[in-house]
């Protein structure tokens, strides 16, 4: 079992940043691939970004070039560094963990920007 808990969501200024984070717990950390979601009103959830164990990365192009994925094994956390946030990345973000081909989801934060 792997728990995933999501914070740092809120209410920002079309332009403005905010940065992501999810703790995962109750497993070995660096063993796990990372990825955060998003899923906007009336729409599928879709992919953002996620960081392998090994840290390789891959980003929507939708959001390439102003959102990082990034990870920090000592502390069981991975981070969604979002700029330049635009209206239409209004959304729930979820992190999700995948360990051993099962995926384990948090409860998702808020994202809203404002134009």
């Amino acid at each position: 079992q792997v728990q995933v808990v999501e914070s740092g969501g809120g209410l920002v200024q079309a332009g403005g940043s905010l940065r992501l984070s999810c703790a995962a717990s109750g497993s070995i950390f660096s063993d796990i691939t990372m990825a955060w979601f998003r899923q906007a009103p009336g729409k599928q959830r879709e992919l953002v970004a996620q960081i392998t164990s090994g840290g390789s990365t891959n980003v929507a192009d939708s959001v390439k070039g102003r959102f990082t994925i990034s990870r920090d094994n000592a502390k069981n956390t991975v981070y969604l560094q979002m700029t330049s946030l635009k209206p239409e990345d209004t959304a729930v973000y979820y992190c999700k963990a995948i360990r051993l081909g099962w995926p384990y989801w948090g409860q998702g934060t808020q994202v809203t920007v404002s134009s």
